[in-house]
């Protein structure tokens, strides 16, 4: 690690933690030269997920824009930043484990929604007049009256039963 101070690669590492959320190493690291001492931040590399959008196009999936989203969602709600960006971090972790590298924004819409209706029932439904595009109240109202006889399952659970 280049030292910030006088720019050597000689150092050592005096102390790793694991950070709050265990996803990244902290190291205290001190410079062979110059004996300054800097922090270095360790994490797990992602493969890169791309989103088809409904027009064709492929995008990166940022990671940032799930949290405004999810967070715009939420807004003036009883729902956490560490709740949000734990569904984020699930949501992240889901679409890797599907060993495909691009998801279609149909199947990511449905995964955040599926997201949101296990945080905050008032934050799903506002998602999803975005993302179904609703068009009159009756849409809110048939959306509001399904939530109650919905049960949240997981969304990559298989259905069993059909109705």
């Amino acid at each position: 690690m280049r030292c910030p101070k006088c720019g050597t690669l000689e150092d050592k590492v005096i102390d790793s933690r694991l950070s709050k959320d265990g996803a990244n190493i902290r190291r205290r690291r001190e410079c062979l030269s110059c004996e300054t001492r800097f922090t270095t931040y360790e994490a797990l590399e992602r493969t890169e997920l791309r989103v088809i959008k409904k027009d064709g196009r492929h995008e990166i999936l940022d990671r940032q824009k799930l949290l405004n989203s999810i967070s715009k969602a939420c807004e003036k709600r009883p729902v956490g930043l560490e709740q949000m960006e734990g569904a984020v971090e699930d949501l992240l972790q889901e679409l890797e484990s599907l060993q495909d590298r691009e998801v279609t924004s149909k199947k990511l819409g449905a995964l955040i929604m599926a997201k949101l209706h296990a945080l905050d029932s008032v934050a799903y439904v506002r998602y999803a007049s975005v993302y179904r595009q609703f068009q009159e109240v009756g849409d809110f109202i048939e959306e509001i009256e399904s939530l109650g006889r919905r049960a949240v399952t997981p969304p990559n659970q298989a259905e069993l039963f059909k109705a």
